[in-house]
């Protein structure tokens, strides 16, 4: 009890004096090789979906194998689709990729999110946020109790992850995370954060697995899991100007259709998500700060 009124105090203290001027996402896909295609084609679904949201490319680290549109075994070349319609190519002609192929590590992914990177690395590979920023963090992949595998090569636990958000916290580079993690026992893996200003989603409790969604009979693969098939869902009907709030988007999670028990934990968050809209996290922030030195002669111009 006493950690959690000593959280609340940070946060309660820390929007007293901090406003939300920027938005960034961090998409993350842990997965490589063809039969993974699905976990591919979540993060290019929720790629599609921050951007046409208002998130610029500038404001987005991609994280991504990326071995999948120019696979040998496509049989629709340098596409990436998430429905057997396809209806929509995710791949596109405007696709950015930050971090491609080995280079998706999970030191990297550390390194990121703490700003612990070396002085030679480009600007589209650093998380550039500050104090003012709400980061939307998006994980999937093939996971288990409290890790996550990356590329079948090593693996990502929770303490890994809740240290580099304290660490975060520390540096001043967030306002308030986002964390939707779509993985087996997803939910354990935000069990161990302990930071002011997060909200956690998971696909799937303790114990249960995360499913797919959609088999695809042409590429012969699913190509989407079903918690976040349900949470794009709901996305394509909202815009920019929407007032849908985080408590639209979790109380429509239904269990027999996601065939798992998603996860909220709210208790390091310092709103209501009742309070919390989705474009806090998902939308274009464009407050600007005006300042005398802005406007050296008389007063400002009415913008």
């Amino acid at each position: 009890m006493a950690a959690e009124s000593e959280t609340r105090k940070k946060v309660e203290g820390f929007f007293d004096k901090d406003d939300h001027t920027n938005n960034w996402a961090v998409l993350v896909c842990t997965s490589r090789f063809w039969f993974n295609y699905r976990h591919i084609a979540n993060t290019m679904s929720m790629y599609r979906t921050v951007k046409r949201m208002g998130i610029p490319d500038s404001h987005i680290i991609l994280m991504l194998a990326d071995d999948v549109a120019c696979n040998p075994r496509n049989s629709y070349p340098a596409t990436v689709f998430d429905h057997p319609r396809k209806t929509t190519d995710l791949y596109g002609d405007n696709v950015e990729v930050d971090y491609r192929g080995y280079e998706v590590t999970v030191e990297n992914f550390i390194r990121l999110l703490t700003g612990r990177v070396s002085a030679d690395t480009p600007r589209n590979k650093r998380l550039l946020t500050d104090a003012k920023s709400n980061v939307f963090i998006y994980m999937t992949g093939h996971g288990g109790e409290d890790f996550l595998k990356f590329q079948d090569s090593e693996e990502i636990n929770s303490y890994d992850i809740a240290n580099a958000f304290e660490q975060m916290w520390e540096k001043q580079r967030y306002r308030e995370i986002l964390f939707v993690i779509d993985t087996c026992q997803a939910n354990t893996m935000f069990s161990k954060f302990y930071s002011p200003n997060i909200l956690s989603i998971g696909s799937s409790a303790k114990g249960e697995n995360s499913y797919s969604y959609f088999h695809d009979y042409d590429l012969g693969v699913s190509v989407i899991d079903r918690f976040t098939y349900y949470n794009l869902e709901f996305f394509e009907k909202v815009d920019m100007a929407s007032k849908k709030t985080m408590e639209d988007l979790v109380s429509v999670y239904n269990v027999s259709l996601l065939r798992s028990h998603p996860g909220v934990r709210t208790d390091l968050f310092g709103r209501r998500l009742a309070d919390t809209y989705l474009t806090d996290f998902f939308g274009s922030v464009q407050n600007i700060e005006l300042t005398a030195e802005a406007f050296p002669i008389g007063q400002p111009e009415s913008l």
